[in-house]
């Protein structure tokens, strides 16, 4: 599970070009997050290697990722943390089960906290979609970002919406996780980990921007970029105070 896929799959659904640092940075994780394990792994197998130390050698790739960015560039994050954190408890319930199907329902749990957490942002000030936003955007389209927030209402309602959805949907691609860990094959459920987070994130870009599209339009607005600007004889729009 990438959680940098997903954040820079927020600009996309916002129509925003990414920039080639922003680029470069999804390129490495999709290579250090996704093919490279599966390589690994796959190969691993191939050889003649138990499902067990094959899954450890894959998931070692992220994790020494992780670490180097802890104790090289000296860069304490949340996610790296959690990674580390859930690696760390799934190879010591795996250690004592025997059962490599414990290593395999990590990414459950780290889609789960995922989606609890963007549950947990409804009750803030800002969404998670808001403040996801702001980070991938440069500071002149943050302005822009902050104005749409401060003078439509229509725009504040659609990321609040957005944002529940993005928490359901991690929540419900959480529990298909575990069910195909603990059902399915060992040897078939590594790509098809990586095949539903694919569809979970198809399903939620496709839902944020028709869906989006729809509501923006129904109240006289439109999307162009990051601006949000009133439609052609539409509703004006008034400079409000966020709610």
């Amino acid at each position: 599970m990438s959680y940098t896929q997903k954040g820079s799959a927020v600009s996309e659904s916002f129509g925003e070009d990414r920039p080639a640092q922003v680029r470069g940075k999804f390129n490495r994780v999709l290579l250090i997050g996704v093919i490279a394990p599966l390589a690994l792994f796959y190969g691993l197998r191939w050889l003649g290697v138990n499902q067990f130390l094959a899954l450890l050698a894959g998931a070692a790739i992220p994790v020494a990722e992780a670490l180097h960015g802890l104790v090289v560039r000296r860069r304490i994050g949340g996610v790296p943390l959690f990674m580390l954190g859930t690696m760390g408890m799934s190879v010591a319930m795996s250690s004592v089960t025997g059962s490599a199907r414990m290593l395999l329902i990590r990414n459950g749990w780290g889609m789960a906290a995922l989606g609890v957490w963007m549950l947990c942002t409804l009750f803030f000030r800002r969404p998670f979609l808001y403040e996801a936003a702001r980070v991938i955007l440069d500071e002149d389209k943050q302005r822009v970002w902050e104005a749409n927030w401060d003078r439509h209402p229509p725009f504040r309602r659609l990321l609040w919406t957005c944002s529940a959805f993005w928490g359901a949907a991690c929540l419900i691609d959480a529990s298909v996780r575990v069910g195909m860990a603990m059902t399915l094959p060992v040897d078939l459920v590594p790509v098809l980990d990586d095949v539903l987070l694919a569809v979970t994130l198809v399903v939620i870009l496709l839902f944020q921007r028709f869906y989006g599209r729809s509501y923006l339009g129904r109240h006289g607005l439109r999307r162009q970029g990051v601006r949000i600007s009133p439609l052609a004889g539409g509703e004006a729009a008034r400079p409000r105070a966020a709610s």
